[in-house]
């Protein structure tokens, strides 16, 4: 089988050896098929980006389950490594501003989407990428953190400028349960804001309580009544990690002059409202985009992780760790959410 080629890198080759291997799990298409597999990968596979970063963590996103679901429209390019989230430490670099040694973390931009990610043993990326871990944050706290707490924390930045604030009134979450939404939960419950946590899963009530939710109701109780255009108000504000009807239904509930903050789509990607919640009540929708966020905001953020997410929150939304060879099943999970919270991957285990 001849090693396949490509902007990305990868060959799906089950003991290729020549120069130092990476292990990697990796996704390649067939046809119209994907498959995927635990495999090792040539250095000089993985790129030529100036930046070599041994992974010592990784973490699965939902967008980590669609790159894998044939017909997605997400990755750009196979072979691919998947991985929205890594950190670990440089072991080769050809910029100055990042030298070998330094603990890192990256996420976002094309990384495990139209660039090899991070669930495999090492990764190269662009030096713009690179985020430096902050003091006391190690690699396993930034991933369980990771894009899901980047994400919830850019969405209260964009709710308190728009003028929300703790004594403003409750703040919904929808989709508690999920990455976002559990980070979601335990930072405004941190800040000192009165969390309504939503959830479709009777089950997970206890943990978002645990995670800081003043109050949990199920996702039945946010739809209100469909046939009216403003339903009662409700909530000061809201971070909608669901989408779709979820976010009308929401929107119909904000209180005059609120915010929400929508940066989820695991509940489809039409939105069916009115305008009159924003031209009668006043009401902003605020887009969260982690992808693309300009690495100096980036930095900016994570500056305050250790304060926003301390160690003992973040390891409490880690559902479970695996290995390379249990992405397959922890991915099929996750795109049934058949998972709670966080699912870390260590490459080395």
């Amino acid at each position: 089988m001849e090693r396949p080629s490509g902007h990305g890198g990868g060959g799906y080759l089950a003991s290729y050896s020549a120069g130092v291997a990476t292990r990697a799990f990796l996704v390649r298409r067939d046809g119209d098929r994907l498959e995927t597999g635990v495999t090792e990968l040539a250095d000089e596979e993985l790129g030529d980006d100036p930046i070599q970063i041994d992974v010592e963590w990784a973490a699965l996103n939902f967008k980590d389950t669609m790159v894998v679901q044939p017909g997605n429209r997400v990755a750009r390019t196979y072979p691919l490594v998947p991985g929205i989230d890594l950190a670990g430490t440089v072991a080769n670099s050809a910029d100055p501003a990042v030298p070998a040694g330094t603990a890192v973390l990256a996420h976002g931009y094309g990384l495990g989407v139209s660039h090899h990610g991070g669930f495999a043993t090492r990764a190269r990326v662009p030096a713009g990428w690179v985020v430096p871990l902050p003091d006391g944050v190690g690699a396993r706290h930034a991933v369980a953190v990771g894009t899901a707490g980047f994400t919830a924390a850019l969405a209260l930045r964009r709710l308190e400028a728009n003028g929300i604030t703790p004594d403003t009134g409750p703040v919904l979450v929808t989709g508690a349960s999920g990455g976002v939404g559990s980070m979601a939960v335990t930072l405004l419950a941190g800040r000192g804001y009165e969390v309504v946590a939503s959830t479709g899963k009777a089950a997970e009530h206890p943990y978002l309580h645990g995670l800081g939710a003043a109050t949990v109701i199920g996702r039945d109780e946010v739809a209100g009544d469909e046939g009216r255009v403003l339903g009662t108000e409700r909530w000061a504000a809201a971070i909608d990690c669901v989408g779709g009807s979820t976010l009308g239904a929401v929107l119909r509930s904000i209180r005059y002059g609120g915010a929400v903050a929508a940066s989820g789509l695991t509940g489809g990607t039409e939105l069916a409202t009115t305008v009159y919640p924003f031209i009668v009540r006043g009401v902003a929708l605020l887009g969260v985009d982690s992808v693309e966020t300009p690495i100096e905001d980036r930095r900016r953020v994570w500056a305050s992780v250790a304060t926003d997410f301390p160690a003992e929150r973040a390891d409490a939304m880690v559902e479970r760790e695996v290995g390379l060879e249990g992405v397959a099943d922890a991915l099929a999970d996750l795109a049934a959410a058949r998972v709670r919270g966080r699912v870390l991957v260590q490459p080395s285990r």
